[in-house]
């Protein structure tokens, strides 16, 4: 899941118009713009103090390592880190959909074909948790599914004006219908995964609720005190799957651009 963190922050940063150095499959240096230092780094009295004096104000760096081992004067980030929240809210809170057009230099017209795009959350909650991003690229108008999006359109030009000469196909897909497929696309290929953390999780809600009615069998004047722990470990340690939906966009590719995504295969990593 390395490469579609990068793939994601790489993303958002760039859509941000933050320039980025030092970028490695497990590395990003990222100068922040104003608005993000704002919103990322904590510092309203430096900004005050800027504002109130009359000066500019630096926006500070980020040294960002995505991979597993720790890497000195480097800020790790990973699903469930303080700093990748702070981007999700930020996301949630602001730019949560868009609409997005292939720029195309043709003199000729040049027909856009819809493309859905979702970057998904996968939230597992059981003994352990964990998380999984995925992001998903599904065709409104022939239905295909392109998994890891992000990553094959990093290379795309997409702006929020459309290119003259252009004009955009009517999706036969409804955005509603869309999302439901993708939700159980994403479902159908999670029934296929190894299902031994369910086995731990239910086990080890077992027997933490042997416990509990072992400690309170002899307390039955503490009854809603025992319910209250009940449901506590319960939702603690019952095995669960949610999806989020972190960000999402209409994005109209040119039909190369469409023919070439549609082409790879449907199945999770």
């Amino acid at each position: 899941m390395i490469s579609s963190l990068h793939s994601f922050l790489y993303d958002y940063f760039s859509y941000n118009q933050c320039p980025i150095s030092d970028d490695t499959q497990t590395n990003l240096t990222v100068q922040l713009t104003r608005e993000l230092d704002e919103i990322l780094m904590n510092r309203p009295f430096y900004w005050h103090y800027m504002d109130k004096t009359g000066q500019v104000g630096q926006p500070m760096s980020l040294q960002l390592n995505i991979g597993t081992e720790k890497m000195e004067n480097k800020e790790s980030i990973h699903f469930g880190s303080p700093r990748l929240q702070q981007i999700f809210h930020h996301i949630t809170n602001n730019a949560r959909y868009t609409l997005l057009y292939e720029q195309t230099n043709s003199q000729k017209n040049i027909a856009l074909y819809p493309w859905l795009v979702s970057n998904i959350i996968v939230h597992y909650y059981g003994k352990q948790k964990k998380e999984a991003l995925y992001s998903f690229g599904l065709h409104l108008i022939n239905g295909t599914i392109r998994l890891n999006v992000m990553k094959e359109l990093e290379g795309v030009r997409l702006e929020q004006m459309m290119s003259d000469y252009s004009y955009t196909i009517s999706p036969l897909i409804r955005t509603t219908s869309g999302f439901n497929r993708l939700f159980q696309f994403l479902m159908n290929q999670l029934q296929q995964e190894n299902t031994d953390w369910i086995v731990h999780a239910e086990k080890a809600l077992n027997e933490e609720l042997l416990l509990l009615e072992y400690f309170y069998q002899h307390n039955p004047d503490n009854q809603d005190l025992f319910n209250k722990e009940k449901d506590r470990i319960t939702k603690r340690f019952k095995p669960r799957i949610e999806f989020e939906i972190i960000n999402a966009g209409l994005i109209y590719l040119c039909s190369s651009t469409s023919e070439a995504l549609s082409q790879t295969k449907k199945s999770l990593p």
